[in-house]
């Protein structure tokens, strides 16, 4: 039996005044998810009209990768400090939702197109 890819998007809400804090925090962190076990793309979506919301879309080989990354490194990530007196900054987003994806057809441009 053959697995196939899973994808998770993490939908941010995302106040106007906050989108630069956000953006800057994802670089700070940029690479740290690559490494990771499973681990297969990752982009950060910017809203363009209509919407506060922001899409974090990772793919991962399986749902076991994508727990282990939670569980581990991201948990990490998100618990540890770097404010002013070492607190915690305060989150960018004012709220988000997990949507999960199994990956049933996918499609690439050639290469050298």
């Amino acid at each position: 039996m053959s697995t196939r890819s899973v994808v998770k998007i993490n939908v941010l809400t995302v106040p106007a005044e906050q989108r630069e804090t956000l953006e800057k925090r994802f670089v700070s962190r940029a690479h740290a998810v690559e490494s990771s076990d499973g681990f297969e793309w990752f982009e950060l979506l910017r809203p363009v009209e209509g919407t506060d919301n922001y899409l974090v879309c990772t793919r991962w080989r399986d749902e076991e990768s994508f727990h282990t990354w939670m569980e581990g490194p991201m948990k990490a990530a998100h618990q540890g400090g770097g404010g002013e007196g070492g607190e915690r900054p305060r989150p960018a987003a004012g709220g988000s939702t997990l949507w999960s994806f199994d990956v049933v057809q996918q499609a690439a441009a050639p290469k050298g197109a």
